[in-house]
């Protein structure tokens, strides 16, 4: 079929379009990714599918030719691979990003990806932080991202960098100015292919297509996670609805911060990324407000769990205050953002945070 056949099947409307199977699908997706469609087309596939909304088939489509399309690089073992909004954040704490340094400091690799902001939030994005910490985002190389992971155990993907269409597709998406399956696919590319996922979600009714998707894909465990603003994030001063995926089966679990004494209101703050990197070098010192620091403990506790190096979350949040009152993640996080910036170890200052 050719994109006019598959734009009449899929932009009939929500009553007179059908969903394509998985073969049609991965046609699409290739003939999408390598731009072998026209802009217009394109344009015109997203928002059908956007209306129709996209099944189980066409999402494991886009994945799959996204990720024949990407550079992916297998990692140490056990890793886990941090799927956060590529829109960004705008009104809460990035807290996975300190908690990445926690678990990294316990010897999971972790893998964090992103791309600058995008509709339909413009938020703060992970390469925007990486601005902030002083990390020539322009420059930045694979191999020096490769190289950082590989002294620290944190690994930053620049996704656009990493699978080329994603960049090439930016503007069209930019011009639609909306979610489309893009927004799924690219957060799925599992760069470093770790065995382990945490996947944000905005809403419930994203729930069911995507336990059934991360199914096939894989991951040996996988929890979808409702966090602010659609993130990988547990909130702190309420309970967060999971699912997890593992030996063929979705769960519902609900994860309350009480259970563990650690739920506390959030202050409200603008969260520019000036302020998230304040914050987070606050959090890996100790200074900061507690309920950011019971907030990093309870998503390093939750991942810890999650990646199998604690029995228990109650027993996460007990290894993960050691590592941050011990020092053990602030050293990552001065020396990552070192490796990060091109500067040699012994440059590393000893009266800072930076």
């Amino acid at each position: 079929m050719n994109m006019t056949e598959i734009l009449k099947e899929v932009g009939r409307g929500k009553r007179g379009s059908r969903d394509l199977n998985y073969e049609e699908s991965l046609h699409v997706a290739s003939m999408i990714m390598n731009r072998q469609a026209s802009d217009v087309q394109i344009g015109a596939f997203f928002m059908a599918e956007r209306m129709k909304m996209e099944n189980v088939d066409e999402l494991q489509a886009f994945v799959d030719v996204c990720r024949q399309l990407s550079r992916r690089t297998p990692l140490r073992r056990g890793g886990l691979d941090c799927a956060g909004p590529y829109d960004g954040r705008l009104k809460s704490f990035i807290a996975g990003f300190a908690t990445s340094f926690v678990l990294a400091a316990a010897g999971v690799p972790v893998t964090l990806h992103g791309s600058e902001p995008l509709p339909p939030k413009w938020g703060v994005t992970l390469p925007v932080l990486l601005r902030e910490m002083g990390v020539d985002t322009d420059q930045l190389t694979r191999d020096q991202a490769l190289h950082a992971a590989g002294e620290t155990g944190l690994l930053f993907v620049a996704a656009e960098q990493w699978c080329p269409p994603l960049g090439d597709l930016r503007v069209l998406r930019e011009e639609i100015g909306v979610r489309t399956v893009l927004n799924t696919a690219e957060k799925l590319m599992n760069y470093s292919q770790a065995p382990y996922l945490v996947y944000g979600v905005f809403h419930n009714t994203f729930f069911e297509r995507m336990s059934k998707l991360l199914l096939r894909l894989d991951y040996e465990r996988a929890f979808i996670v409702q966090g602010p603003e659609g993130s990988e994030d547990l909130f702190i001063d309420r309970p967060t609805r999971t699912y997890r995926v593992e030996n063929g089966e979705a769960q519902l679990e609900i994860i309350d911060p009480e259970a563990y004494f650690l739920d506390m209101s959030v202050p409200e703050m603008d969260w520019t990324a000036a302020e998230q990197i304040r914050v987070t070098e606050q959090v890996l010192t100790g200074t900061a407000d507690r309920a950011f620091i019971h907030q990093v403990l309870l998503n390093s506790a939750y991942r810890l769990y999650l990646a199998g190096r604690a029995d228990s979350i109650e027993q996460g949040v007990y290894d993960a205050k050691a590592l941050l009152e011990s020092g053990q993640a602030r050293q990552l996080y001065v020396q990552w953002g070192s490796l990060m910036r091109g500067e040699q170890p012994n440059m590393l200052p000893t009266g800072s945070i930076h």
